[in-house]
């Protein structure tokens, strides 16, 4: 299971074993995936009727997407950057270096995305990424045009919403259970 730290510090840890079967079983399924279980899975387990909400809801935001597997990272290292919340800084910033390629990018977008070696679409993508984290009452019908010019339909600016919407509550969460990350997400993808 990699290195023994706890998963969260606010909150009790539970043991696998007294989980539902089916949240066994998805941990199980990460676990394996990973080579270490992934320490979201077992906060998330505090509540297992939420864990299981979160989970599915997760699930869609990759399955049914008009976004690049790079793209949903890069909204999730932006946020989490402009939230300060180092889990998931360090979880997706691993992934975001994997499916990008790219082993100095999600420290770029964690401390400035507008400096980062990326497009001028991504930029664009991901200013309204922070502007919906830091403002959302402001957001704007100019807004969503700016992404259309830059390529973005209709199903990719809702996904793109619901991306940083997502992950704001998942930061939020994280920051309530002070959750730690696992030592292994620091070194993936470089």
């Amino acid at each position: 299971m990699g290195t023994e730290q706890e998963a969260m510090t606010r909150f009790e840890v539970p043991d696998v074993e007294d989980l539902p079967e089916d949240l066994q079983e998805r941990i199980e399924e990460e676990t394996e995936q990973a080579g270490f279980t992934p320490n979201v899975f077992l906060a998330l387990g505090y509540r297992p009727k939420q864990a299981r909400a979160f989970i599915q809801y997760h699930d869609a935001l990759l399955e049914e997407t008009a976004l690049e597997r790079e793209e949903i990272e890069m909204l999730i290292v932006t946020v989490s950057g402009v939230n300060d919340c180092l889990y998931c800084i360090v979880a997706h910033g691993a992934l975001c270096r994997i499916y990008a390629d790219a082993p100095m990018l999600a420290e770029q977008l964690t401390a400035n995305h507008r400096t980062a070696d990326i497009s001028e679409t991504h930029r664009a993508m991901l200013d309204f990424a922070v502007k919906l984290t830091e403002e959302p009452a402001r957001i704007e019908d100019d807004d969503l045009q700016r992404l259309r010019e830059y390529g973005f339909s209709q199903e990719a600016i809702w996904d793109i919403g619901n991306v940083v919407s997502f992950y704001n509550l998942s930061n939020r969460m994280a920051h309530l259970a002070d959750m730690r990350p696992n030592e292994e997400f620091y070194t993936l993808g470089r």
